[in-house]
């Protein structure tokens, strides 16, 4: 399993946090998330034979929040 942090921008409430944890584990491969508000960061434990960085950052961008490296 790897683990990745992603900065995620655009996330203001707890609705927010919800969503983007939503989007991450509906994703093949995903063991785990954990999504915080402040600072905005989704902590992501996934299988990279199943889903890669990008996978992760495009989910996040099509929930309609931003991915910032």
């Amino acid at each position: 399993m790897n683990e990745i942090i992603l900065s995620v921008t655009g996330m203001t409430c707890g609705g927010c946090v919800n969503s983007v944890q939503k989007v991450l584990t509906a994703l093949p491969g995903v063991q785990s998330v954990e999504v915080t508000l402040t600072p905005g960061q989704a902590h992501v434990v996934f299988d990279s034979a199943q889903v890669d960085r990008a996978a992760l950052a495009q989910a996040v961008v099509d929930a309609g929040f931003g991915v910032s490296d």
